[in-house]
């Protein structure tokens, strides 16, 4: 902590915006300058977020119009510790300050009014940090000791929640399927998803439950399920943000109708994902209404979508919605043609051939 040196150049952020909204808070307490760039996808996303609070600690910012990308990060060493109430749920933007805070003298405060993922809260005691968490009138405060004396650690990294979604999706849609996959973080802040199709009817058992790195992790063996219809609480939002583009897909495969509110978060992903989505299932010949928050989903009632052999899928570079338009093509008569898979290198680059080896 406080040892990091000015970098060489620009720091090539890709596509995504954990590590850019992460390293922004990492640096913006030393005091070096570090310029971020990413790719077109990447630099229409708002950082503004990240920027306010980083400005109140003493780090200074030149961004481009909009606060977005490329831009550059003068560092405030000393920083200021503050208290910081999150104004929308964003555990980038927690995880970005309490990085902050670590080389920074004295308490940081981050007040969150909606409990979102923990993941850097448990690496960082991992770590030695000095980091409590308290529920204060139904608010989570999480209070971090700058100037850290952290201990290196062996990390074992559990599989991503995120990228098991879509194999779950798939296996509860398609007659037929039973498939175990191994190693998933079941981390409670994270594994919405499972709750919510498990609510749709979804046969989803926890095998060999164990912790592995400070976090609950269990083999998910996933079984073809009749899906009915919900509606969504919006409570459940934060801990399954990423996943709602192939929830939706479940959604249309269900018998009955899906509701969904609360989830502006979507429209400044890596592209508005209620339009995208709401497009993409329409074209596959779903039946989706959208609303300002979310969408209203008619399922077909476990029978095969139309697909999309004539027409493309538009992903707009959206690695999640390349994705879930593909476990809807497994789910479909005529197959969904998307339009550009090179996006999905971003997350899951074993994809297709996972995929490919499973439909085969």
């Amino acid at each position: 902590v406080g040892a990091l040196l000015q970098p060489e150049g620009p720091l090539d952020m890709g596509n995504s915006g954990t590590s850019t909204r992460l390293l922004m808070g990492l640096v913006a307490t030393h005091a070096i300058e570090t310029r971020f760039f990413g790719d077109a996808s990447l630099s229409k996303r708002p950082m503004g977020r990240v920027i306010e609070p980083l400005s109140q600690m003493g780090a200074a910012f030149e961004a481009s119009e909009g606060g977005r990308l490329p831009l550059t990060v003068r560092g405030a060493n000393p920083a200021v510790p503050i208290e910081y109430r999150l104004p929308v749920a964003s555990a980038q933007v927690k995880s970005a300050v309490l990085l902050a805070g670590l080389n920074t003298p004295g308490i940081t405060t981050v007040i969150e009014p909606v409990p979102t993922r923990d993941h850097s809260e448990r690496m960082l005691r991992g770590f030695g940090a000095e980091l409590e968490v308290e529920e204060i009138a139904g608010e989570r405060v999480i209070r971090i000791r700058g100037e850290a004396d952290l201990k290196p650690q062996v990390i074992e990294v559990p599989g991503d929640p995120s990228s098991a979604a879509f194999f779950m999706v798939a296996a509860l849609i398609v007659p037929g399927s039973e498939l175990l996959i191994r190693n998933v973080g079941l981390n409670p802040t994270r594994a919405g998803l499972v709750h919510v199709l498990r609510q749709m009817g979804g046969d989803i058992a926890e095998v060999n439950p164990r912790e592995v790195g400070g976090e609950p992790v269990a083999d998910l063996l996933v079984k073809h399920s009749a899906l009915k219809g919900i509606t969504v609480d919006p409570a459940v939002v934060p801990s399954m943000v990423d996943e709602f583009p192939v929830l939706f897909v479940a959604a249309a495969l269900a018998e009955g109708t899906t509701v969904t509110k609360g989830l502006e978060e979507l429209r400044v992903k890596e592209s508005d994902r209620i339009t995208v989505m709401a497009e993409a299932l329409t074209v596959a010949g779903a039946r989706v209404t959208e609303t300002e928050d979310g969408l209203i989903i008619e399922g077909s009632g476990g029978e095969p979508l139309r697909g999309s052999a004539n027409s493309r899928v538009k992903t707009h570079l959206d690695h999640r919605i390349a994705m879930s338009m593909a476990i809807a093509g497994l789910a479909s008569r005529d197959g969904v043609m998307v339009d550009d898979t090179r996006p999905i290198a971003t997350s899951f680059p074993a994809f297709e051939s996972l995929l490919d080896g499973l439909a085969a």
